[in-house]
């Protein structure tokens, strides 16, 4: 991916209609429904860098992006010359095992495939370009992988590739260096020893000095693009603007990104210090363009050579990365408040003993199983175990208020384990945080209004039927059937059981989706292997008419309770374009909330069909009849094969990290 005039950060307005709430007797005016917002520009500007997003790269590549910069990276000729000039360096032939990452759209391991080499494989953050890459590779018949990943982090074999190319500029988009830093880190784990890694890079120093500041261009028959360009304050990046215009639309982007400039010299320094041998700078070849005219970033390359040394970076063996794994559970022999009757109960324990059955199953680990946690930190000082699978939704002690404090135990200890970080746990328990990070990334919310734990006056809605719940919470305590109100009377009703029953917890009145309801599961971490499940439907076709349909309290604990009974679920009804909408939501709230191996995100539409966010699990349900475990089985797995999915990608995670090598290590030998 060549950012070579392009930017994709579309600024857009991020107000939302709120739940309009009014005294009694107010009327009730009209709610539209809220504006997705168009984009608009910000005027002239005196700091590029201000506006600049840390993170552009994750919504650059686009179909605008394309447009903007297709007259170079859509142009045929340049991919030839690169690909060329590329082998004739190397000297690899079509045997060769190629990773091109970054690959964008696909054109540079297109033209290796039509070339004859057969194992070749692109990885790119962009999931719009990877489809295009995709799409584009089979319609040419050709046997190419196309993969989203992440630079740093991507998963791949370890010392399996013959040569890994990052074309077009793709190095330097990163705030920090340490960043660029990990990608090499990266390419180094998968080199084979005496592989080779080329860079196509701008020539920072020449760039630094001649860059333009202000330049436009006809980009077709439709569209014009202005563009400005600044050295950051560390004068260490370009920072570019694009406004992109319709001539009778107005303007369609207004976007800023980013490139860090390496004279050859630093990017030398900096690919010994990763072990490379051999380095060395090549003329690249010229850039085309279609256009003829603004070549960017794309004026001036080089490509830098260079070796991994002859040893490979210790490997851990095949299979499970740390065979020795301790489970972690809720501890039985304390009171539990979320639990029906406040303790644990048979059903509890069937569930724990259906869950080590399936761990049998999973004969590349061993399992060991502690869930006593007045003992929980001697036992991990002591044993210090070397790898945890996280069971322990109930929280330390049972307090769902503190189940962010035992991934908190193993960070303080060093203590590898799976699931969420302590505070993606904490985030994602305050369901107003996770509404302000889903707004501003136009993920639809439903419409509410929060009340402090101290405001004693409720002030009514104009709108009903509304839905009362605390704001801070799981397993769907304090939702019940009756948390759903339709006049005042029951609103104070249920507004004064809150403040009784949780008297130091805000509460939020929020409208009530009554429409389709679905969730989407996902097992993995961006930039490696993620696993999208089968998106699944809430049924309550079953349920007697005047029980609101809501997935409540009774639900999940009660099984005296219509709702537990007669609740069903199915593979979602939808058409593939809103099946897609919703995934690309859960993943872009995966990434954003730092959620880790697994987690699920609750949908529901509203009386206009709009499909809102209703909630994102992380360290969601892990049990046998679970929403996470019914979606696996909608994709084939076992109960055991979705367990295994889970610890595999924890492990692989881990994996990655830079410290993880040793400690891997030393588990395996002991």
């Amino acid at each position: 991916m060549a950012p070579g005039g392009l930017g994709g950060i579309v600024v857009r307005p991020t107000e939302k209609d709120p739940l309009k709430m009014s005294a009694p007797g107010t009327p009730n005016p009209a709610s539209p429904a809220p504006s997705q917002g168009s984009p608009r520009t910000l005027g002239p500007i005196s700091d590029l860098e201000r506006h600049l997003p840390a993170e552009w790269w994750r919504t650059l590549f686009n179909a605008v992006y394309l447009k903007t910069d297709g007259d170079v990276v859509e142009n045929h000729q340049n991919t030839i010359q690169d690909i060329s000039r590329m082998l004739e360096l190397t000297g690899l032939g079509p045997e060769a095992e190629i990773v091109d990452l970054c690959c964008g759209q696909g054109r540079h391991a297109i033209e290796l495939g039509t070339r004859g080499f057969t194992k070749v494989t692109g990885v790119d953050r962009s999931r719009y370009l990877v489809r295009l890459a995709r799409r584009r590779g089979q319609k040419m018949g050709l046997n190419i992988g196309f993969k989203e990943g992440d630079a740093r982090k991507f998963r791949y074999p370890p010392a399996s590739a013959d040569c890994v190319t990052l074309f077009g500029n793709s190095f330097g988009y990163f705030e920090r260096a340490e960043d660029d830093v990990a990608v090499l880190r990266a390419v180094r784990r998968i080199l084979k020893p005496g592989g080779t890694v080329v860079l196509d890079l701008v020539n920072g120093a020449w760039m630094r000095e001649n860059f333009e500041p202000r330049t436009w261009e006809w980009i077709d028959q439709n569209h014009f693009v202005c563009r400005e360009r600044a050295i950051a304050s560390d004068g260490h990046r370009l920072i570019s603007r694009e406004v992109v215009t319709h001539a009778e639309k107005g303007v369609i982007a207004d976007q800023f990104y980013a490139e860090r400039l390496y004279t050859f010299e630093e990017i030398r320094a900096l690919l010994a210090r990763m072990g490379f041998v051999e380095i060395r700078r090549e003329e690249a070849p010229s850039a085309l363009s279609d256009r003829n005219q603004d070549l960017g970033m794309m004026a001036n390359r080089m490509f830098i050579v260079a070796r991994a040394p002859a040893a490979s970076l210790p490997v851990a063996r095949r299979g499970a990365y740390i065979p020795k794994v301790t489970v972690l559970f809720g501890d039985p022999s304390m009171p539990d408040l979320v639990k029906l009757g406040g303790q644990f109960n048979a059903a509890d324990f069937d569930t724990i003993n259906r869950l080590k059955a399936a761990l049998d199953e999973l004969k590349e680990y061993s399992f060991t199983y502690f869930s006593d946690h007045s003992g929980l930190i001697d036992f991990l000082r002591k044993e210090k175990p070397q790898f945890v699978l996280n069971l322990c939704d109930e929280g330390y002690k049972n307090d769902a208020f503190k189940e962010l404090h035992v991934p908190a135990l193993f960070e303080m200890l060093g203590i590898p384990y799976s699931g969420a970080g302590p505070c993606t746990l904490g985030m994602c328990f305050n369901k107003s945080y996770v509404r302000a990070i889903a707004e501003p990334l136009d993920i639809p919310v439903p419409l509410e209004t929060f009340h402090g734990s101290d405001d004693q006056a409720a002030t009514l809605p104009s709108i009903f039927p509304v839905l009362l719940k605390p704001n801070a919470g799981d397993s769907s305590l304090g939702i019940t059937k009756d948390s759903v109100v339709s006049n005042q009377q029951e609103f104070m009703a249920y507004w004064e059981h809150l403040r009784a029953t949780f008297p130091d917890r805000d509460i939020l009145v929020q409208e009530f989706l009554n429409g389709q309801e679905y969730t989407v599961g996902i097992i993995g971490n961006p930039g490696m292997q993620m696993t999208i499940l089968p998106v699944l439907e809430v049924d309550y076709s079953g349920l007697e008419s005047g029980l609101p349909r809501i997935l409540g309290y009774e639900s999940k604990w009660d099984p005296e309770s219509p709702y537990w009974s007669e609740i069903k679920y199915h593979e979602a009804k939808l058409s593939e374009q809103k099946k897609r909408t919703l995934i690309d939501r859960a993943q872009l709230l995966f990434e954003r909330l730092d959620c880790r191996d697994y987690a699920r995100f609750d949908f529901r539409a509203d009386a206009n069909g709009e499909i809102k966010l209703l909630e994102a699990n992380p360290n969601p349900g892990w049990c046998w009849d679970g929403k996470m475990n019914i979606m696996a089985g909608y994709a084939g797995m076992t109960y055991a094969d979705m367990l295994r999915l889970i610890l595999d990608a924890a492990q692989a995670r881990y994996a990655l990290a830079p410290q993880a090598a040793t400690v891997a290590m030393q588990a395996m030998a002991s």
